[in-house]
């Protein structure tokens, strides 16, 4: 069976393949950032005593996680032109992850916050401390060391969302290997490839999460 499996296209490929793996890793990378700094925000907004800011945020987080990455993807590229409203291919894809992990994250967060034991936070309330240095010093340093785990786990479905953005022509690891297949009619090289590289995306994630793991202050004792 090995015999029919050409590593020649593969590596004639390759550059073409890397040109993917590095819009991915970059894609990836931008729009996870992105996506923390929209989750934490969704977050206090949900646990914030303000209705109006808990009702917006409560929407975002609820329509986003009960619709299909995919439509909202289309919605971005198909839909925002017809407002007038136009996006390249890889903003697109990157505002689409990034909302899409916002969501879901800012779940992850609020878990990690509520389990934060109530005395102290009351013993920050105490000490002086308003709502955002709680949150700054008392409350976010251990529910982002509780929270590892469940955001690495959403970073490699983000990874993996990826792959929906070549629906859209975006070249990245996913388009590559339809480039292939639909060149050379060779799907067991292509995607063999692409899933070998999404294998090296996993680890070094897996990776980065366990030895920041090992660097958080606060996390659980065994």
């Amino acid at each position: 069976m090995l015999e029919d499996f050409n590593f020649r296209i593969i590596w004639e490929y390759m550059p073409f393949f890397l040109e993917g793996l590095r819009n991915t890793f970059l894609i990836s990378i931008v729009s996870l950032f992105l996506a923390l700094i929209v989750g934490i925000t969704a977050c206090a907004g949900r646990l914030s005593s303000w209705k109006l800011l808990r009702a917006i945020s409560i929407v975002y987080i609820e329509s986003i996680r009960s619709t299909p990455l995919l439509v909202q993807i289309y919605f971005l590229y198909f839909g925002l032109p017809t407002l007038g409203i136009r996006i390249p291919e890889i903003q697109t894809g990157i505002l689409a992850l990034t909302f899409n992990s916002g969501a879901y994250i800012a779940e992850i967060v609020r878990a990690g916050i509520t389990s934060v034991d109530s005395g102290q936070i009351e013993a920050g309330i105490s000490s002086g401390l308003n709502y955002f240095q709680r949150m700054r010093f008392v409350i976010l340093p251990q529910a982002l060391g509780m929270t590892v785990p469940p955001l690495l786990g959403q970073s490699i479905v983000l990874v993996k969302d990826s792959a929906l953005l070549s629906l859209i022509s975006v070249l990245e690891l996913t388009r590559c290997g339809q480039t292939l297949t639909s060149e050379r009619f060779m799907p067991s090289e292509a995607f063999f490839t692409v899933a070998f590289f999404y294998l090296c995306i996993y680890f070094c994630l897996k990776t980065l999460a366990d030895w920041s793991q090992k660097k958080l202050i606060f996390r659980e004792a065994y």
